[in-house]
C-alpha cells in the first residue's frame, strides 16, 4: 500500500512515520499533487504547502486525482485551506482548523501561514501561525491565567504582526503593562498549543483507518475540464515540449538587438529573485496586483476576457502569469532599492552606448533657459498630457507617483518639475522639438 503525504514545519518525519507508513515529500507546490497522482498511490495527504514564492497547489490536481480514485485528505495548514475549498467535490477534510475554514469563521490565509527554515534545515517552523496563538490564549483565558481584556488585546497584537514576526516574545513585548501578561509568559511553556500539529496528527490517524478499512476507491469524484491551462500543467509536469521552446528563442536570435535587451531583463529577473530568496522578500500580493494592472493598462487588457486571451497567446496559465508578474515586481524592488547607487552606474552606460554627449548638450542648452515662475494646476495638467499623448504617444498612467519613482524621481512634484522644463524646451521660439535619445 502506498500513502504519500506532503509536510513540512508542521511536523516532523519521524513523527509523521509515528502515525502513518507513507511516502513522504516536503510542503505541497503547484505539479506536486498532479505529479505523484500518475503514479496511482493509494491515499494522498496534504498538510504544508508553500504559499509565497512559487505557485500554490492547483485545485485542478487535486480533482484530477481524485477522479482516478485515489482518496486526497486535507488538514492543519495549506491541506486545511484546499480540503475547506474543495469538501463539496469529495476531499476529506480533517480537524478544526479545516472545519472553521469550510465553516468561514476562518478566512485569512495567513491564519496557518509560518516562516520556516529552508529544507536543508528540516523546514523547521520559525514562527507561530495565528490558529496556534488563537488556541494557546483561549486555553489561558479559560485557566484563567489572562483576563477576557488582556486576551483580546493579544490576539489584535498577533493579528496585526506579518505572520513571519509571529513568535511569542515579540507577542509578549508588546503587551507589557497588561494584566495577567507575566503569569501568562510563565505557563507558555507548558501551557502552549500546536494546533496544526493536532490537526495533522489526527489527519493521519483518519488516513491509517480508512486504509485499514480496504475502501473502495472513489467513484464519483468531479470530472477534470480538458481545459488550456490544465494542459498546459500537465505539459510541464510530463516535460513539456522543449524543442518548441528552443526554436522560440533561436527566432529572438535573429533580431540581436532585441535578443541583448530581453536577455539583459532575463538576467536581472534571475538576479533579482536569487536577491528575493537571500532577503526572504518575496512581493507582496499588493504589489502583484499593480503589476498586474500596469501591464493589463500597457497591453490594453481591458476586459478578463481580454487578459485570458492574451494568456492563451502566450501560452501562460494564471500561475505562469502571477509568476512572470512577481519577477517584474522583483526587478522594480531591485532598482528602489539601490535607487541612491543607480546614477553614476547610468552615466557610465550613457558614455558605453554613445548617447552622454547629445543628452549632456541638451541639458546645458535646457538650464540656460530656465524659468522660476511657478505654474499652476492646470498648466501641470496640461504638460501631463502634452508629454505622454503627444511626446509619447501613450495614454497618461492612472498612478503618477508610482510612475515618477519608478524613474528614480523622489516623487510627483519631481516629475512636475521635470516635464515642465521638457515643454518649455521644447515650446521656445525656434526652439528644438528633438526627443532624448
Amino acid at each position: 500500500m502506498t500513502v504519500v503525504v506532503f509536510v513540512g514545519p508542521t511536523l516532523s518525519q519521524k513523527e509523521v512515520r509515528a502515525c502513518l507508513d507513507a511516502t513522504i515529500l516536503p510542503p505541497v507546490r503547484q505539479g506536486d499533487v498532479y505529479r505523484v497522482a500518475r503514479d496511482k498511490p493509494d491515499a494522498i495527504g496534504i498538510i504544508d504547502g508553500f504559499f509565497e514564492g512559487v505557485p500554490s497547489v492547483w485545485h485542478k490536481e487535486i480533482l484530477w486525482a481524485m477522479e482516478q480514485g485515489i482518496p486526497v485528505f486535507g488538514s492543519a495548514s495549506m491541506g486545511a485551506l484546499r480540503a475547506a475549498e474543495l469538501a463539496d467535490f469529495g476531499m476529506i477534510g480533517v480537524g478544526r482548523i479545516y472545519e472553521d475554514y469550510y465553516s468561514g469563521t476562518l478566512q485569512d490565509d495567513d491564519e496557518v501561514a509560518v516562516l520556516h527554515s529552508p529544507a536543508e534545515l528540516g523546514f523547521q517552523p520559525l514562527s507561530a501561525p495565528m490558529v496556534s496563538i488563537r488556541a494557546t490564549v483561549a486555553r489561558a483565558q479559560s485557566e484563567g491565567v489572562l483576563p477576557p481584556e488582556t486576551a483580546a488585546a493579544m490576539l489584535r497584537a498577533s493579528k496585526n504582526l506579518h505572520y513571519q514576526q509571529r513568535l511569542w516574545p515579540e507577542i509578549t513585548a508588546q503587551m507589557n503593562g497588561h494584566p495577567g501578561v507575566a503569569d501568562f509568559t510563565s505557563w507558555l511553556p507548558e501551557g502552549a498549543i500546536d494546533a496544526k500539529a493536532d490537526d495533522a496528527r489526527a489527519m493521519l490517524h483518519a488516513m491509517a483507518e480508512h486504509l485499514a478499512g480496504d475502501p473502495p476507491p472513489m467513484s464519483d469524484a468531479e470530472r477534470t475540464e480538458p481545459t488550456l491551462m490544465w494542459k498546459a500543467l500537465r505539459r510541464r509536469v510530463d516535460g513539456g515540449d522543449p524543442d518548441a521552446d528552443q526554436a522560440v528563442v533561436d527566432e529572438l536570435r535573429l533580431n540581436p538587438d532585441l535578443y541583448a535587451r530581453l536577455r539583459d531583463r532575463a538576467v536581472l529577473a534571475l538576479l533579482s529573485r536569487e536577491d528575493a530568496s537571500r532577503r526572504n522578500r518575496d512581493p507582496e500580493r499588493a504589489d502583484l496586483v499593480r503589476q498586474m494592472a500596469d501591464h493589463r493598462a500597457r497591453a490594453g487588457l481591458v476586459r478578463r476576457a481580454d487578459l485570458m486571451g492574451w494568456l492563451q497567446d502566450n501560452d501562460l496559465s494564471p500561475e505562469d502569469y502571477e509568476m512572470l508578474l512577481a519577477d517584474a515586481a522583483r526587478i522594480e524592488g531591485a532598482v528602489t532599492a539601490r535607487a541612491d547607487d543607480l546614477d553614476a552606474q547610468l552615466l557610465s552606460e550613457l558614455r558605453r552606448s554613445g548617447h552622454y554627449a547629445k543628452l549632456r548638450d541638451r541639458a546645458a542648452s535646457k538650464a540656460n533657459g530656465g524659468t522660476s515662475e511657478r505654474r499652476t494646476g492646470a498648466d501641470r495638467l496640461r504638460f501631463v498630457i502634452w508629454y505622454f499623448e503627444t511626446r509619447l504617444d501613450q495614454e497618461v498612467p492612472d498612478d503618477l507617483e508610482s510612475h515618477a519613482i519608478s524613474l528614480g524621481l523622489a516623487g510627483r512634484d519631481a516629475f512636475y518639475d521635470l516635464i515642465e522644463a521638457e515643454f518649455l524646451y521644447c515650446h521656445r521660439d525656434g526652439g528644438p522639438n528633438d526627443a532624448p535619445a
